[in-house]
């Protein structure tokens, strides 16, 4: 969330993958991993690579042509990720390589030599965030020393469908501890057990998060996609800030289980990538209905059979599109540039722009969100604890807390885990103070919140700023920004896209487009469209400061 608007390889070692394999970095030993982060970054000669800013599509004709293997590929990512991650400008985006990736894409190779492709994904090099479980030499620790020992039993729901699908599983991505649910002036980006995650951009910026390192890694070619999570902004956020395309689904169009949580009610995974196409290929691959979730079966007559066929047309006439300026307009006046920007554009591709088109509910859900969150964590998250193996001693939240308390030098250097404690105070999910507040929320984001904006204004989509530029990495204060668009999508559960649009002083920032439940297509065609029209997208130069 973002809260502004059993393996004889450690994950501490550096990790050498033989042969002609370059190095891969994890977190370097250390009994103090917090003070790795007050190591400086400098600014790093990076050569110009083969892979970089290629899309999957590209990868699949390389490797149909000969030209490229799924060994070459994830080789070259590897050594990117050795050259990128812990020296030079020190992203510290990869919590952990994959020490398997290269046999897994041999057997990849060995698959395309044998006439049998998987499909699009087949070969290509994935990252997924450091909350996802992986049934392999990788633990999943959510960024937290406390989990330093989950191997998973068994893969989360979409990395069984990752790997079906042919992907390479490169590696796990840090992330903002507990998917920055932890406590107050947190540092977006940091955790325990990965240190201080940075924008690729402008070092000393934050990539903001949770999904810090999905976003860092995908933008500065570290992985051909990857994977974040989202409860409010976590997917968004990042990719406003690294400068990349990030898809927060429908709650329940890709499943849940398998993730570490915060809440049921928000939760949800999806794609970061740096094209809306390379995002629409990972969504085939992610959206599924999983009997281990739920809420996975009402997607079950949303799923498209390829959202690809969204993207054949760079029009956009016959749709219309609301822009709800109350909460952006004045805010800063590269914000508001942005989005008048985004306007022209969808005019000049044939879109009808309904300016402005408010929601009358906007800023009215004060505590109730966070309410929601506070109780859906402890019951979620204890849920989750449960399935723990025998090597992780944490069965509950209260468990945590006492690490946390013991641990203060590794886990609380710069920030505390208030919400941890508010959450603990919290009761079973029958209490009425949590219907009331989920009620609370349903009703204002949906009914007379989203729904009820573009009932009135007839619309298929609505358009606003994704945030604004990466603020500093700030261990004294913790996060500062601009707010963006992700509450209403996020509390409603309902999708929201975000797509490179510009930049200011060399920091990027990004345009969201959000609607209905179950409306991906629609915001994929419009996103394609505008990225099309655009071509916003830069690639990050690894700059210490701001000139």
């Amino acid at each position: 969330m973002t809260t502004h608007d059993s393996s004889d390889l450690s994950r501490r070692d550096f990790l050498v993958l033989g042969g002609a394999a370059a190095a891969a970095a994890a977190l370097p030993a250390t009994s103090r991993p917090a003070a790795a982060a007050h190591a400086q970054p400098v600014a790093a000669a990076v050569p110009a690579a083969e892979i970089e800013e290629m899309t999957i599509t590209a990868m699949q004709e390389a490797m149909q042509a000969g030209r490229e293997t799924a060994q070459s590929l994830t080789r070259a990512y590897l050594e990117r990720i050795g050259t990128l991650n812990t020296q030079g400008p020190m992203l510290r985006a990869v919590l952990a390589a994959n020490p398997d990736a290269l046999r897994i894409a041999e057997e990849r190779d060995a698959e395309r030599r044998a006439g049998r492709i998987r499909g699009p994904l087949h070969g290509i090099p994935v990252m997924v965030k450091d909350n996802i479980d992986t049934h392999d030499r990788m633990a999943t620790t959510a960024g937290s020393w406390a989990l330093e020992h989950n191997i998973a039993a068994r893969d989360a729901f979409i990395v069984q469908r990752l790997r079906e699908a042919g992907a390479v599983l490169l590696g796990k991505a840090n992330l903002s501890e507990w998917a920055n649910f932890r406590g107050n002036r947190s540092s977006s980006g940091w955790s325990g057990v990965g240190g201080q995650c940075r924008n690729p951009f402008v070092l000393d910026r934050s990539p903001s998060g949770s999904s810090a390192g999905s976003g860092s890694a995908v933008s500065a070619n570290l992985c051909a996609a990857a994977v974040g999570t989202e409860t409010d902004g976590s997917i968004i956020s990042p990719s406003n800030a690294c400068g990349v395309v990030g898809v927060k689904p429908t709650v329940g169009l890709v499943s849940r289980s398998g993730i570490v949580p915060i809440a049921h009610s928000q939760d949800t995974a999806g794609p970061m990538t740096r094209t809306v196409t390379d995002a629409a290929l990972m969504l085939n691959a992610l959206a599924g209905v999983d009997p281990r979730d739920p809420a996975t079966a009402e997607a079950r007559s949303h799923i498209a059979p390829d959202y690809t066929a969204f993207l054949r047309s760079g029009r956009l006439d016959g749709l219309r599109i609301g822009v709800p300026r109350a909460r952006f307009l004045g805010n800063a006046p590269f914000q508001d540039a942005v989005v008048g920007n985004a306007i022209a554009v969808l005019r000049d591709v044939g879109a009808e722009v309904v300016d402005p088109a408010d929601l009358a509910t906007a800023g009215q859900l004060g505590r109730n969100e966070i309410e929601v969150l506070l109780y859906e964590f402890k019951a979620d998250l204890n849920a989750y604890l449960a399935t723990m193996p025998a090597a992780v001693p944490h069965r509950t939240m209260a468990d945590l807390i006492a690490f946390n308390s013991a641990n203060a030098t590794r886990e609380l250097p710069y920030f505390g885990q208030e919400l941890f404690e508010q959450a603990q105070e919290k009761g079973p999910l029958t209490e009425q103070a949590y219907l009331d507040a989920r009620a609370r929320c349903i009703e204002l984001t949906r009914e007379r919140g989203i729904d009820a904006t573009m009932n009135e204004h007839r619309l298929d989509a609505l358009l606003g700023s994704s945030g604004g530029p990466a603020g500093a990495i700030d261990w004294v204060y913790g996060e500062r920004g601009l707010g963006g668009s992700s509450q209403q999508p996020a509390v409603s559960g309902y999708p929201h896209i975000t797509v490179p649009s510009g930049s200011y002083l060399g920091l990027p920032m990004n345009v969201s487009f959000y609607g209905r439940a179950w409306s991906e297509g629609v915001l994929l065609r419009i996103a394609y469209a505008y990225e099309q029209a655009t071509n916003a997208r830069r690639a990050p130069r690894f700059q210490p400061t701001i000139a």
